[in-house]
C-alpha cells in the first residue's frame, strides 16, 4: 500500500500562484508515476498533470500547459504542482494520484489516490 497526503491548498486571488505538495509513504512511493487531478463543484474529476517515476516524462492537460509545472523529489518521496496565473474556474479539490505509468495516469489508470487539498481562486 502507498499513502498519499497532499498539502499546499488555500485561498489565492486570480492571477496568483500556489504550489501543491504530495508526500508518498508506505511501499516505496518513488517507484510510481505520479499525477494531479482536480474536481470542481458539480463537475467530474479531471486530469491535470503527470510525471514519470524518474521525472523525465511529463504530461499536462491543455488547460495546464504553460502555467502549471509538475516535478518530483524522489529522495523526499514528494511530487509538486506549481500553479501560476490561476483562474477562478480552477477552484477545485486537487488530488494526488499514483500509478504504474505517467501516460497511464493521463487515462486515469491510478492505483492510489490522496484525499485532496482545496484550492480556492477568488476573482
Amino acid at each position: 500500500q502507498v499513502q498519499l497526503v497532499e498539502s499546499g491548498g488555500g485561498l489565492v486571488q486570480a492571477g496568483g500562484s500556489l504550489r501543491l505538495s504530495c508526500v508518498a509513504s508506505g511501499r516505496t512511493g518513488s517507484v510510481y508515476a505520479m499525477g494531479w487531478f482536480r474536481q470542481a463543484p458539480g463537475k467530474e474529476r479531471e486530469f491535470v498533470a503527470a510525471i514519470s517515476s524518474s521525472g523525465i516524462r511529463t504530461f499536462y492537460a491543455d488547460s495546464a500547459k504553460g502555467r502549471f509545472t509538475i516535478s518530483r523529489d524522489n529522495a523526499k518521496n514528494t511530487v509538486y504542482l506549481q500553479m501560476n496565473s490561476l483562474k477562478p474556474e480552477e477552484t477545485a479539490v486537487y488530488y494526488c494520484a499514483g500509478g504504474p505509468t505517467s501516460q497511464g495516469i493521463t487515462q486515469v489508470r491510478v492505483d492510489y489516490w490522496g484525499k485532496g487539498t482545496l484550492v480556492t481562486v477568488s476573482s
